[in-house]
């Protein structure tokens, strides 16, 4: 059977002087012995630090040589952002804190101004309420005081005849008060009421009758003449003037009070328990 081996080192090779690499052998005068031989197959000793190895010099010199690519691979290209705060704070945690914290403080400051703004417009409120309500207050009072405030029906007068009185000129005792004066004396309302009569009345002559707030009906009797005949009156209005109409032997006010509009009673104590000395 014939060999199908390959020679390692073919005659046809050898004949045209082609060389092999090989390593010389003991014949051989380029043979330096067995320890050059066991050098021979040792690499050589590399400085640290100095210079970049020799493989790879001559690696990257032959990739620049042969146009290949850089073996560094190429920076990825720059993404544009907009400049915006946000993306610079969040590039940067410490303004991103910094600037939380002063929008708290910010919103915190606004409440707390607004908080301030709506409790004085309360307080205010509050205080024109109450004021509101004192004038109120002070009005009634000076109200009350006005309709409680009395006043003598004359000026210029003297006293003739008093309560239960009796004489000739009377049927009974004596109903009132009489308050002498010249005849157009003016008569004032004895206290703030309402007229809830006024004319003629037989033996009292021209007569008003006043009713007071607390009901007592004041009767102003023997006018000349009616000023104020209806309605509301203040104290110390002038409602008529002093006469002699009626059963009267002279000018005077025949006063009479009337408590709840019943029977009479002592004009004079009336007055004098409320102030007023006739």
């Amino acid at each position: 059977m014939a060999s199908t081996h390959t020679p390692a080192h073919p005659a046809g090779l050898a004949a045209a002087g082609t060389r092999l690499l090989d390593h010389p052998g003991p014949d051989s005068p380029e043979y330096a012995g067995p320890e050059a031989e066991t050098n021979r197959h040792r690499m050589p000793r590399q400085v640290r630090g100095t210079s970049p190895l020799l493989g790879v010099t001559a690696v990257a010199a032959t990739l620049g040589a042969t146009g290949f690519a850089s073996a560094t691979p190429a920076a990825a290209p720059a993404i544009e952002t907009p400049d915006e705060t946000p993306v610079a704070l969040s590039a940067d945690p410490g303004l991103a804190l910094a600037a939380r914290i002063q929008l708290q403080a910010d919103s915190q400051r606004t409440a707390a101004e607004e908080d301030a703004r709506v409790q004085a417009a309360k307080e205010a409120e509050a205080k024109a309420a109450a004021k509101e309500a004192e004038a109120k207050r002070a009005a009634e009072e000076a109200e009350r005081a006005k309709a409680a405030a009395l006043t003598l029906p004359v000026r210029d007068y003297h006293l003739t005849a008093h309560y239960g009185q009796s004489a000739r000129y009377w049927a009974h005792l004596h109903t009132g008060l009489d308050f002498a004066a010249d005849t157009g004396t003016p008569v004032y309302a004895v206290g703030q009421g309402t007229i809830t009569s006024a004319g003629w009345s037989g033996s009292y002559g021209y007569r008003i009758v006043e009713t007071l707030p607390d009901g007592t009906e004041i009767w102003y009797c023997h006018l000349s003449s009616i000023i104020k005949g209806s309605g509301k009156v203040a104290s110390g209005q002038q409602i008529g003037k002093v006469g002699a109409t009626g059963n009267v032997t002279g000018a005077h006010l025949h006063v009479e009070v009337r408590p709840g509009g019943g029977a009479p009673v002592d004009p004079e104590t009336w007055f004098q328990q409320r102030g007023l000395n006739p």
